[in-house]
């Protein structure tokens, strides 16, 4: 698979909730970073997966950009929380076998500041 077709099928299938079909593309080792957590494993990556599309009602893609390695999508969740619309960026590095062996996920933080406090 291309770099495209993976982060693509990847990103489909998570938005769907689809844990099985999104560990399909996630190497081993594999790292997760974004302002809220970390994760150096696939595991603890898709772990909150269900719960999270819980909240979202929608996603709008507004930039893919792909490379032989590496790729960026850039998209809006739609979600059912106080912070509304979320403005996203993704950035993914792929291994030589076309799998994903890191995603750093960029979002401003602060509109999910309150709940974070009360989800601990």
């Amino acid at each position: 698979m291309s770099a495209a077709q993976t982060v693509r099928a990847y990103h489909e299938a998570r938005f769907r909730g689809d844990v099985a079909a999104a560990a399909v593309h996630l190497a081993e080792p594999f790292s997760f970073r974004s302002p809220f957590i970390s994760s150096t494993d696939r595991t603890g990556h898709l772990s909150g997966l269900p719960e999270f599309v819980r909240i979202v009602t929608g996603v709008d893609l507004i930039s893919e950009l792909y490379g032989e390695s590496e790729a960026t999508l850039v998209y809006d969740v739609h979600t059912a929380t106080p912070a509304g619309t979320q403005h996203t960026a993704e950035h993914f590095r792929l291994d030589e076998d076309g799998r994903i062996t890191s995603i750093t996920l960029i979002f401003d933080a602060s509109p999910w500041q309150s709940m974070a406090a009360l989800m601990t």
